[in-house]
């Protein structure tokens, strides 16, 4: 059980840091995720059908994303549509894109796939137990993507990218083009997004274009918890407790989930709590701003 509410958590978590680069870095509020995540499913699903390898499969859902991210930054570039109108617009296109690569079904099994899931359970069996061998492979996976991230907002384009969050026309002061870096940083963001729908499709089995219904709200609300839990200005500590925010985040849901029925809770309530909780979470950053000043 815990171990199952740790790994969603890190699997997420993959989303959350996409969700954090658009949100947080570049200040570009974007919808997009809602289309990328499911399309990152997808493509992985039809990737293990057609026999492709694993790797293959990623790279795939990765490009797709970052496809996507790209579509929406330039809409938002060069036709000067708002950042929210243009997620919207291609989050709604990814839905009947979505199908066409399901080849106009709407959710495709894979139970009987060779996933990433049965490579790691057939590497581990008679080791240790499937659910923490689960647990140890999506820790690496998670942790290895966070260091390269850290690792790019290290470099001159990770800390303009940065800078542009904060002020966009100190940058163009500077002689760097923001239209370029949106389509680079949202590009990055929804390819995250993707491969963590990827990863998802696989642990549960299944992928359907309607895994992606209010994603954006998850990750939000992991950013949001993360910040509660952690404060800090280091790139490190900023992108870890992303993570740990997205894994305090299933828990709470899983809390919800089982126990909420002593309160008269049902699952339909699950997203009324995520919404409560960013909610409360803006409530006490702002408290703690108004606080120190």
């Amino acid at each position: 059980m815990i171990e199952g509410i740790f790994v969603e958590g890190l699997i997420y978590g993959i989303m959350a840091l996409g969700v954090f680069l658009t949100f947080r870095v570049l200040n570009f509020p974007d919808l997009t995720v809602d289309g990328s995540f499911p399309m990152g499913a997808v493509v992985m699903a039809m990737a293990l059908t057609a026999k492709l390898p694993v790797a293959t499969g990623l790279l795939l859902a990765f490009a797709g994303g970052v496809l996507a991210g790209i579509v929406t930054a330039t809409i938002h570039n060069k036709l000067q549509v708002p950042h929210l109108l243009a997620g919207i617009l291609t989050m709604t296109m990814l839905y009947s894109i979505n199908i066409r690569i399901l080849h106009n079904r709407a959710n495709l099994p894979l139970l009987r796939v060779d996933t990433i899931m049965t490579r790691v359970s057939d590497y581990a069996r008679n080791v240790v137990p499937e659910s923490y061998a689960y647990l140890v492979f999506f820790l690496i996976v998670v942790m290895a993507i966070k260091l390269l991230l850290d690792l790019f907002f290290n470099t001159d384009m990770g800390l303009t990218m940065g800078a542009m969050g904060g002020n966009e026309q100190m940058v163009i002061v500077q002689g760097v083009n923001p239209q370029v870096l949106k389509l680079f940083g949202v590009g990055l963001s929804n390819g995250l997004v993707a491969v963590s729908g990827a990863f998802a499709a696989q642990y549960q089995g299944f992928a359907d274009v309607n895994l992606g219904q209010g994603i954006v709200i998850t990750g939000l609300a992991s950013v949001m918890i993360g910040e509660f839990l952690i404060k800090s200005t280091r790139i490190g500590w900023l992108t870890f407790r992303v993570i740990l925010g997205a894994i305090a985040f299933k828990a709470i849901m899983y809390l919800g989930r089982y126990y909420g029925y002593y309160i008269h809770m049902t699952p339909n309530d699950l997203k009324l709590i995520a919404g409560v909780l960013i909610i409360a979470s803006l409530a006490v950053a702002n408290y703690r701003s108004m606080k120190a000043t």
